[in-house]
């Protein structure tokens, strides 16, 4: 639920996703490692001092302990999950998220869960969607879908009909946690593993009155949300990708180019640094929307950017059109931007680029 984030993911900003390769047991309360070098699964304990550990396998985790209960009237112990997007400030490595709605003409994804009998929990997506491209904070509504509860639980807010969403039935609940509107969608009975559409969610919750189109989606997640024990509990495989190609708008999203290159110019001084990137098209097919995502070496940091947005400050960041340069014409149309940084240690330059998605190569 949303007040997990409230409450206790303001501390994953201090968290940096360290690489997953082997298994990596966490018991680091806000904990993270990544999966398949794409996505970024936290232990995320925040209702409870309890001990909690995750397993992050090369697929996905399992919980190894789970200790401590909660009020099954109030909101759960913890969300252990795993996403694609941005959380906190903590985003997965070349993820194209934020992006606008409109600019979106598929979310896939999917999963593979495993079960136990003896705990109170549900197995959860938690989407989030906001009027700005946020890639830290509260977003304003979170989309729950529940594949599974076990145990005397239910949704924030009340029970307002029921709905059919990707080829199932639902009972839709909406409500508000004090913090963001909420709207969950509960399976009948325990799924155990689906592939599906996420914007067939977000469609819905638009006709709902719950979004808009010109709003972002920033994140999809998949894990638990725990109220009583949970060891076992397992997310053994999960995806989800953001293909661009929508209607589009002048901030974000727009098409996956069929071909890109990007130029990185740097000017390096002790412990400075700026950045003067240019993007050439070098598709047959114009670009309306941009965002590039790239990983800043450890211990670089954003200060100020010109041409683009530029965030988080750290870590995977993503450079966004401003409203007047989010045309790139085809076969050889460019555009530019530039960043000031910080940084420590030895510098070097990042090495992949991602333009709406796509691998672009480096001149």
């Amino acid at each position: 639920m949303a007040l997990s984030v409230v409450l206790g993911t303001l501390a994953a900003l201090l968290s940096t996703a360290l690489p997953a390769q082997a298994d990596v047991l966490i018991c680091d309360q806000y904990g993270s490692a990544t999966v398949q070098g794409r996505y970024v699964a936290q232990n995320n304990r925040w209702g409870t001092s309890a001990t909690q550990c995750i397993n992050v396998t090369s697929t996905g985790f399992q919980v190894r302990q789970a200790d401590g209960s909660v009020s099954t009237s109030g909101p759960p112990k913890s969300y252990p999950s795993i996403y694609n997007g941005c959380h906190y400030g903590n985003c997965s490595p070349g993820t194209n998220l934020p992006m606008q709605l409109s600019a979106i003409s598929s979310a896939p994804s999917s999963i593979s869960y495993g079960y136990v009998s003896n705990a109170v929990y549900n197995a959860s997506y938690d989407i989030w969607l906001d009027p700005t491209p946020k890639t830290t904070g509260v977003n304003q509504t979170e989309i729950m879908i529940w594949l599974n509860r076990v145990g005397p639980i239910q949704p924030i807010g009340s029970r307002v009909g029921t709905a059919s969403v990707g080829g199932r039935s639902w009972e839709v609940w909406t409500g508000s946690n004090g913090s963001n509107n909420v709207i969950s969608f509960v399976a009948s009975s325990a799924v155990a593993s689906w592939s599906f559409d996420v914007m067939d969610f977000v469609d819905e919750t638009v006709r709902r009155g719950m979004a808009q189109n010109n709003w972002y989606l920033t994140s999809v997640q998949a894990g638990f949300e725990p109220w009583q024990g949970g060891a076992g509990l397992a997310v053994n495989s999960f995806s989800s990708s953001v293909n661009a190609g929508g209607s589009g708008g002048g901030d974000g999203g727009g098409q996956n180019p069929s071909g890109c290159r990007v130029s990185y110019t740097t000017s390096v001084w002790t412990g400075g640094f700026t950045a003067n990137v240019a993007i050439t098209n070098t598709g047959s097919t114009a670009i309306d929307g941009w965002q590039l995502a790239f990983a800043l070496p450890s211990g670089q940091s954003v200060t100020n950017a010109w041409n683009a947005s530029v965030t988080p400050s750290s870590g995977t960041v993503t450079a966004r059109n401003l409203s007047g340069n989010g045309q790139i014409p085809a076969n050889g149309g460019s555009q530019s931007f530039g960043f000031q940084g910080t940084y420590s240690g030895t510098f070097s330059a990042p090495t992949q680029f991602t333009l709406n998605g796509t691998p672009c190569t480096v001149a």
